[in-house]
């Protein structure tokens, strides 16, 4: 009744993938699934999904400090989800592993800007307001001439 062209990959990147239904013979049709495991495995960090940043090495200055304070103790991004979870009517949404996992994965995108500062200087990678420079050269073809 449905195949699929899509195998599972390691991570979250197999989320997104199409079932083909052919119940009612050759006249089938498309369906997308979202399997909506938006957080993965709370073991495994899928870090080619960073690739934007660490490829473009730029951030608004605004998500970079909400991303900074979200790291403070005092406002731990997996405090802050967890206290926000409690009241959804499917709790517990997410286990306190995926909610740890959040800090860590943070503290990978926090590693991330850093990395792109050390390479390219703070005020190549973080956008005060709308970016109207070019991205600093991260060995990538400019598509754009």
């Amino acid at each position: 009744m449905f195949t699929s062209p899509s195998e599972g990959t390691p991570g979250n990147m197999d989320r997104h993938h199409y079932e083909m239904f052919t119940k009612f013979g050759d006249d089938g049709f498309l369906i997308h699934l979202d399997n909506a495991r938006g957080f993965g495995r709370h073991s495994h960090d899928e870090i080619s999904i960073l690739s934007p940043l660490s490829q473009c090495c730029m951030i608004k200055k605004k998500t970079l400090l909400h991303l900074q304070l979200l790291a403070q103790a005092d406002y731990r991004l997996s405090d802050v989800m967890r206290e926000s979870l409690l009241e959804d009517q499917l709790s517990p949404v997410l286990t306190e592993p995926h909610l740890l996992a959040l800090d860590r994965r943070l503290q990978t995108i926090l590693r991330t800007v850093e990395g792109c500062i050390a390479a390219h200087g703070e005020q190549s990678v973080i956008a005060d307001g709308p970016v109207e420079q070019s991205a600093p050269d991260s060995g990538q073809a400019n598509l754009t001439s």
